[in-house]
């Protein structure tokens, strides 16, 4: 799928952008108003972005590592259970459900914390692409500690956040990343406007898990379900 991707001179990003677009068409009209029946977010096509903006954070080299590996395997645990029953889990919303009927959501291999775990590291992705849209010359190395310190750093403990303080040491700079993003006969105007629409089009569904999470796990802090890691 990369090597057709490449062939097509597409980007991830903007893969991402058609996947996503095609997600918010096939959403309620009101999804404003969170019903947890009536606002399914598509399993399959969602973990498909998911895996597409974890190719943009390839880009930054083996820096990532670590969180990269986070993200590959929070994406297969949830596609695991997926494949398992493909009709019953066809959305997201279904496995938060089935996993806290069964009293199993707050254990360390569930797919909720998997899921949870995910939209973090997305939120994560979309600070840093919101920085480099507002100043594309930014610094890398100053852009991503700051996308980390506000999504990340405060869920994880001392050891994933002194890990990460070393592994920044080996960002690549502004210029070779950004080059790295763009699809083929692509310039710096284009694809700024696409990580805005990028943003645009995901951050709605990082916001509805989060708030169908709030919602299905009330009290989340007595509940023990912060998944402080």
């Amino acid at each position: 799928m990369k090597r057709k991707r490449e062939m097509e001179g597409k980007s991830e990003i903007r893969s991402a952008i058609e996947e996503l677009s095609m997600l918010v068409k096939a959403q309620p009209a009101t999804v404003g108003d969170i019903n947890l029946d009536a606002a399914p977010i598509p399993t399959k096509p969602f973990l498909h972005v998911c895996t597409l903006i974890l190719q943009v954070l390839d880009k930054i080299g083996p820096t990532m590592a670590v969180l990269r590996q986070d993200i590959h395997q929070n994406i297969q645990r949830l596609e695991n259970l997926c494949e398992s029953d493909p009709t019953k889990y066809l959305n997201l919303i279904e496995i938060l459900k089935k996993e806290e009927g069964e009293g199993n959501a707050r254990k360390g291999s569930s797919c909720s914390k998997a899921l949870l775990w995910l939209t973090r590291s997305m939120d994560f992705m979309v600070a840093l692409l919101q920085k480099l849209v507002k100043d594309p010359g930014q610094n890398m190395e100053q852009a991503v500690e700051e996308s980390y310190n506000i999504t990340l750093k405060p869920r994880h403990g001392w050891i994933s956040s002194a890990a990460f303080k070393v592994a920044l040491k080996l960002v690549p700079d502004n210029r070779t990343f950004i080059s790295l993003l763009m699809a083929k006969d692509q310039n710096c105007d284009v694809l700024k406007e696409e990580m805005q629409t990028l943003i645009t089009l995901l951050v709605p569904f990082l916001e509805q898990i989060h708030s169908v999470m709030v919602r299905m796990f009330v009290n989340l802090s007595s509940s023990g379900f912060e998944f402080i890691g």
